[in-house]
């Protein structure tokens, strides 16, 4: 048994205590393991909830690259949209907008038991919310927007003239052949942190927060185009190049989180993403310069960030 495949199978003895089913995916230059347990595949289709947010980010690098629009390009040009907000602070969560939509928080406390608690979220709603609201100062602070995020997913989507859907497809799943990824179809039954059943989500037209599922093997092949050589490079080099400074260890990118370990450590740089819903779990992580990474999935919404960090930074000082 290679080490690598060690690593990936203790990975799954630490997330299947208290999951239904887990898979994870460790990748270290050219090589590969993917583990699984409870009855998913590395082809099982999750959702993959905020995780989303970093294939909505990398559409924007990849329409900025192009000239079809600015990184400091307002809000407003797309939307009805307060002043000041860029499509760079909706990526980099410093646009000042709440983590949710007005009265969200509200609504989720009085209605519990709602199952799909995003379906309502068109962009009629969306824009009549975003009137009612009054930002902090936009390129100030980090505030993690749900909000922010589906919303610049929806202005790349008017301004290209396509929905979110398709222009995913556009721009990422069609030329990276992510197959079975995408905001419709079929998912594995998904679990509450409580083991019960949970249902599916619909994000509608907040779809860029959160709205798409995937496997593990379309994400292995997603963050290996974040360290080798693909028809995404260029975007992805302004992608991690954009940068908000959180604190002397933190940076967010365009949609990507990114924390640079202590020295005795190692002072690896860790990129990353999470993502939970109703019933699901997902974490995606890599460094570009030691050529690893990490995809989690789990059809239980029980957050295990502290397995997939643990797992990069053992790849990271074998690398």
């Amino acid at each position: 048994m290679s080490d690598l495949d060690e690593l990936t199978r203790q990975a799954v003895r630490r997330l299947e205590q208290r999951r239904h089913g887990v898979v994870v995916a460790a990748l270290a230059g050219d090589a590969t393991e993917i583990r699984s347990s409870g009855g998913l595949t590395a082809d099982s289709r999750l959702e993959i909830g905020s995780v989303s947010k970093v294939f909505t980010s990398l559409i924007l690098a990849r329409m900025a690259e192009r000239g079809e629009v600015g990184l400091d390009q307002p809000l407003g040009d797309f939307l009805p949209a307060p002043a000041g907000i860029t499509l760079r602070h909706l990526a980099t969560h410093t646009s000042g907008l709440p983590r949710l939509p007005k009265g969200m928080v509200i609504r989720a406390i009085i209605r519990r038991e709602t199952t799909d608690p995003y379906a309502h979220c068109t962009a009629d709603f969306l824009i009549e919310n975003l009137s009612r609201i009054r930002p902090a100062t936009p390129g100030k602070k980090f505030r993690y927007s749900n909000l922010g995020a589906g919303l610049l997913g929806l202005a790349l989507s008017r301004h290209a003239g396509l929905g979110y859907a398709d222009l995913v497809a556009r721009e990422i799943t069609t030329p990276l052949g992510l197959s079975s990824t995408g905001t419709g179809g079929q998912v594995e039954q998904g679990h509450k942190a409580d083991g019960k059943p949970a249902g599916p989500w619909n994000l509608a037209d907040l779809a860029g927060a959160g709205g798409l599922r995937s496997t593990a093997t379309d994400l292995v092949r997603f963050v290996r185009a974040h360290y080798e050589e693909s028809v995404i490079t260029s975007a992805v080099a302004l992608e991690l190049a954009t940068e908000f400074r959180r604190n002397p260890f933190q940076t967010v990118r365009l949609g990507w989180m990114a924390h640079r370990l202590h020295p005795r450590q190692g002072g690896h740089l860790q990129i990353l993403h999470n993502g939970q819903t109703g019933g699901y779990y997902s974490f995606v992580a890599f460094d570009q310069e030691k050529q690893v990474g990490v995809v989690m999935l789990t059809d239980t919404s029980r957050v295990g960030d502290q397995v997939g960090l643990d797992l990069l930074s053992a790849l990271q000082s074998r690398a």
